[in-house]
């Protein structure tokens, strides 16, 4: 493992990133890490965490939903965990969430699936963090590649996206 303090200090081109140069903008203070990405569909997130040598339950991922085929958001919920889709539409006020499909995913952010960021995409999209980040002191969420993960304050998260926070999903089990 890897890892760059990016704010202040020349960040190699691995580093740069729509994310880190989002959060730069921001001013927000970030370390960015690296592991080996693997693609294994529904666990992309279990493997950054043990990439990077972290608990599950502070590293988050990023998931695009369509809240009744209108209005598409970003939920990002630790990695052992699964959205709740029928709380993520009501939160919007929906009667229907579903995840929306990798190359739709794709052609919104600008981000590849397993490097999608709520961080510097091409489209502002509403985002919601679940409720759980409100217990963490840092929060690790992808960092707009795959195999990089950001770690930063979960409250500059939520103040850089203007995010909410909400109970969104559902322990494994």
């Amino acid at each position: 493992m890897n890892d760059m303090q990016t704010q202040g200090e020349a960040a190699s081109e691995r580093f740069d990133t729509p994310s880190t140069r989002f959060l730069s903008a921001h001013g927000i203070a970030y370390v960015m890490h690296d592991y080996e990405y693997v693609s294994e569909p529904g666990k992309v997130g279990l493997h950054a965490a043990a990439g990077i040598g972290m608990e599950q339950g502070h590293v988050f991922k990023t998931l695009l939903a369509e809240i009744d085929k209108k209005q598409v958001v970003c939920a990002a919920i630790p990695v052992h965990h699964r959205v709740d889709l029928n709380r993520l539409a009501a939160l919007f006020g929906g009667k229907k969430a579903r995840m929306l499909p990798p190359d739709r995913a794709e052609a919104l952010t600008g981000f590849q699936v397993g490097g999608i960021s709520p961080f510097g995409g091409h489209a502002t999209l509403p985002v919601v963090f679940d409720s759980s980040l409100s217990g963490l002191d840092r929060l690790y969420i992808n960092g707009g590649g795959r195999g990089l993960v950001v770690e930063l304050a979960p409250e500059d998260a939520l103040r850089c996206v203007q995010g909410v926070l909400a109970e969104i999903s559902t322990p494994p089990g």
